[in-house]
């Protein structure tokens, strides 16, 4: 007969995997819409600077609604709300490709945002609480499996249009699959629900202030992540005069280099720390900002990409444990700096374009590298302290051990 401990045990090893599905899915979800953008604007007949406008509207939504996600999970519960507003995100991506013009497809894109605000935050505070509980990082290997997911979904994203499928075929089928496997793997996320009397959060508030400064740091890795992403391959072509298929090969070698070190970034952090990783991370993001700067051939600007993924990696998810342990109500400092993270994956790529349109590339880049330099100086305000829990079983857990923050715990 199997004591209560080993029950919560058992419990709690289901439930990491779950919580990393669920990772999974809301990334897959993002790779198969990823990939189908160029069909979305040809069928709604828009020119560039139009589709520009409307892909703000993931970033909009996403702001707007995500404080509400701790007032769903406060009435709804951990398991329910998480399912819940996991299935309307993989639901969502039916609808962009069904507009047919630019006002409906601005008003899709306002969902699937508002959609994938809320899930990421609902998913995201649960999975704090599941790291609580294992009293060790998970955080940064939940995210590697997110970009592993939207890995998945650029895959079959890019095999659907190379046999030229219909996006909103795709996207439907996507969409049914996708949402049938959310549902599944939602049932064996922990499933904790607030005390009879604890005061629900409020439905729109502004972050707290510990989560404003946690996000600042998150800003600045947020940036150089979605510079690099979305302008290595324009760098390598534009301003080393490599070819197309090198200058591509840039970008897909940044894609890889962040999933894989976020997967093996939680051996470092229980290892070294949060702070002491970051600290690390940001030097090494430093450095590679160097090299693309002052890359005098292609070889050189790619593992110069590669080194700035490789020391951005871990912040994100550092940044989103940090807020749910630093205060009373985890959803709403999670959301706070969610909100700010998503303002500057928007931000970024129009602010380096516009760099580059009064100066150049090399410039631009330059900033990227300056905020680079603040993860280095930023790092300490990611220091974690572990809390002691209850495992779902009613089996209590040792607490979590607290972050190195380059002296002895």
């Amino acid at each position: 007969m199997r004591t209560e401990a080993d029950v919560g045990a058992r419990q709690l090893r289901r439930a990491r995997i779950a919580i990393a599905a669920v990772f999974c899915v809301h990334g897959t979800v993002t790779g198969n819409f990823a990939t189908r953008v160029p069909w979305i604007q040809e069928h709604t007949g828009i020119s560039t600077g139009q589709l520009g406008l409307a892909l703000a509207f993931p970033a909009i939504g996403s702001s707007l609604l995500m404080p509400l996600s701790g007032a769903v999970t406060h009435r709804l519960g951990a398991r329910r709300a998480l399912r819940g507003l996991l299935a309307l995100w993989t639901l969502a991506l039916a609808l962009p490709a069904l507009a047919p013009n630019l006002y409906t497809l601005c008003a899709a894109l306002f969902v699937f945002g508002a959609t994938a605000g809320l899930s990421d935050v609902a998913m995201n505070a649960l999975g704090v609480e599941t790291e609580d509980r294992l009293g060790r990082s998970i955080m940064s290997g939940l995210h590697g499996m997110w970009s592993a997911g939207a890995l998945i979904g650029s895959t079959a994203g890019t095999l659907a249009a190379h046999l030229r499928v219909d996006a909103r075929v795709h996207h439907l089928v996507a969409a049914a699959v996708l949402t049938a496997l959310g549902a599944l793997v939602c049932g064996a996320v922990l499933d904790l629900r607030s005390a009879p009397d604890e005061v629900p959060p409020p439905r729109f508030t502004l972050p707290p202030r510990t989560a404003v400064v946690i996000g600042l740091v998150a800003f600045c890795a947020v940036f150089a992540e979605g510079a690099s992403l979305d302008w290595s391959a324009v760098y390598l072509r534009d301003a080393l005069d490599a070819s197309a298929g090198l200058a591509a090969a840039s970008t897909t070698a940044f894609t890889l280099t962040m999933t894989v070190a976020r997967i093996a970034g939680d051996r470092v952090v229980d290892r070294f720390g949060a702070v002491r990783t970051v600290r690390c991370g940001g030097a090494l993001a430093t450095a590679g900002g160097l090299a693309v700067v002052l890359a005098p051939a292609p070889a050189v600007a790619m593992a110069g990409f590669a080194l700035v993924g490789l020391g951005v990696a871990v912040v994100v998810p550092l940044a989103f444990a940090a807020a749910g342990r630093s205060g009373p109500n985890p959803s709403q400092a999670i959301a706070g700096v969610a909100t700010i993270t998503y303002t500057s994956g928007l931000v970024a790529p129009s602010t380096i374009g516009g760099i580059a349109d009064l100066t150049s590339l090399v410039v631009s880049f330059g900033l990227v590298t300056v905020l680079a330099l603040g993860l280095v100086a930023g790092a300490t305000v990611l220091r974690t302290g572990g809390r002691a829990r209850a495992t779902g079983g009613g089996a209590a857990v040792e607490a979590a051990p607290a972050r190195s923050t380059g002296a002895a715990p």
